[in-house]
């Protein structure tokens, strides 16, 4: 591979990368701090994975009813998972799914932050790089949400934007990717 098409060590790569959007869901999103940008960005992930076609594994969490029809309607056709566990390795279709991709980077965004995506990062981080998209990310408060973050980070997870992520997986400008992404950032 050529410098320009292999990101360097750090960056996102795409060919090894797959997005987990996480219990974006009808009863439990209302109750979220920060819900609209969470879910704007949440929704720019899902519109943004289609572009570059990079997987997409969704969740939901049992009785919290149906992910929120704005991110649900970016995904056609992918079923989600329905679960009960927090911790999405805890629930067996979900790490079946994942080893079906083969891919070995998890985008995590969703809710909430210090529950199930918490978890679910925890628990990937001796099989997976695991980056977490913090604004893309929320809890019913903020400071469970920056709390959150703050273990992440310190347990080896990384922590960064929608913009970051989308940026680092496309890898450059003058494609026709770059000009169907431009209308998600702008």
């Amino acid at each position: 591979m050529t410098r320009d098409s292999s990101p360097s060590p750090g960056l996102i790569a795409r060919e090894d990368s797959v997005l987990v959007i996480i219990d974006v869901q009808k009863k439990l999103l209302p109750v979220i701090a920060g819900r609209e940008s969470i879910l704007e960005n949440v929704v720019r992930l899902a519109k943004f994975a289609r572009i570059i076609d990079l997987p997409t594994v969704l969740t939901e969490q049992e009785n919290l009813g149906p992910t929120v029809p704005e991110a649900h309607d970016e995904l056609p056709g992918l079923e989600p998972i329905r679960k009960i566990t927090f911790d999405c390795f805890g629930h067996p279709p979900f790490t079946a799914r994942l080893k079906e991709l083969g891919r070995k980077t998890l985008i995590l965004a969703g809710i909430e932050a210090h529950i199930c995506v918490a978890q679910t990062a925890l628990s990937g981080l001796g099989e997976y790089t695991v980056q977490v998209i913090g604004d893309a990310v929320g809890s019913r408060s903020p400071h469970n949400r920056e709390i959150a973050l703050q273990r992440l980070l310190h347990s080896g997870a990384t922590v960064t934007s929608t913009e970051m992520a989308i940026y680092e997986l496309l890898r450059r400008a003058g494609t026709e990717e770059f000009r169907q992404v431009l209308k998600l950032v702008r």
